[in-house]
């Protein structure tokens, strides 16, 4: 019998993610989701909610990677859910970092820039690093979602997520180098050394080999 995995995408991002990563056709259908623009004070979970109806299969799988992560355990809440593995994310509020936490304090995030490509495209022109440049046009590729209404809304989202307590079945996988949701505020997480915030496209490969056996 198959099980139908359904992937969500990062914060912003198209579901191309997760195009390099492959699991046997014989057990496992993969299906990606993608992100919608949220309605006028949409909360997390009415959003969740929305998503969860592009789901069409039971006893599922969901994948999220960072705020897809957040999603997908708000969106099992709708779903007849076999397992929850997220990636480069967080399962409760606290893991959040400190600095996160003193936007969402001092409500600084609300200010923000956040015409995201338009941002980087300016981070570009300067002259920074071939290693920067490259990591720009990564996200550049794969960056989608440039809508101000809805990265505003996924920052306030993410800061104000207020899920306490992490489920215990869920899995969750998480490098040792990323900078967005740093290692040394995660707990009970299997850890990818040299693992950074973006490992599914860099690291595709260790997932290739494990996450089959992370899903039975």
């Amino acid at each position: 019998m198959l099980t139908h995995v359904y992937f969500m995408p990062g914060m912003a991002a198209s579901p191309r993610i997760f195009e390099r990563i492959k699991l046997p056709e014989k057990h496992f259908e993969m299906h990606w989701l993608s992100w919608k623009l949220p309605e006028v004070d949409e909360s997390l979970e009415d959003y969740a909610q929305r998503m969860a109806k592009d789901v069409n299969h039971e006893n599922i799988i969901l994948i999220g990677v960072s705020f897809g992560g957040i999603l997908v355990q708000e969106m099992k809440k709708f779903l007849n859910v076999k397992k929850v593995i997220i990636i480069s994310s967080v399962k409760s509020h606290t893991e959040l970092p400190t600095h996160m936490n003193l936007a969402r304090d001092t409500s600084f995030y609300k200010i923000l820039p956040t015409g995201l490509l338009n941002y980087l495209d300016q981070i570009e022109r300067l002259p920074v690093g071939n290693t920067i440049r490259k990591r720009i046009e990564l996200y550049k590729n794969y960056m989608v979602m440039n809508n101000k209404t809805y990265l505003d809304w996924s920052i306030d989202k993410i800061l104000n997520w207020k899920n306490a307590v992490p489920d215990e079945d869920l899995i969750h996988i998480q490098g040792d180098e990323d900078i967005v949701f740093p290692i040394k505020n995660i707990t009970n997480c299997i850890t990818i050394k040299g693992g950074t915030h973006i490992m599914i496209l860099n690291r595709y490969k260790w997932f290739n080999e494990h996450l089959p056996e992370l899903l039975k």
